[in-house]
């Protein structure tokens, strides 16, 4: 399963050689909700807006990120 996290306006974050910020959403493997926020606290400390299912990711919340979906973990 993944968990995908999205950032405040001030928040951003460099994991991976990748950036994470307010325009773009976060994509973690984990194996529960519970795992996948756990590693969304240690790659961004506490320093994110939202954590979501794949079942909450659709087209309207996706158009408010015009940097999609980035892997974290890959």
């Amino acid at each position: 399963m993944k968990i995908y996290i999205t950032f405040g306006q001030v928040h951003a974050h460099s994991v991976n050689g990748k950036t994470f910020d307010k325009d773009s959403v976060a994509a973690i493997s984990c194996n529960s909700y519970a795992d996948g926020r756990k590693k969304a606290f240690e790659y961004f400390d506490n320093k994110f807006h939202n954590a979501y299912v794949e079942e909450d990711i659709n087209e309207k919340l996706l158009s408010y990120f015009p940097r999609g979906i980035i892997e974290v973990d890959v």
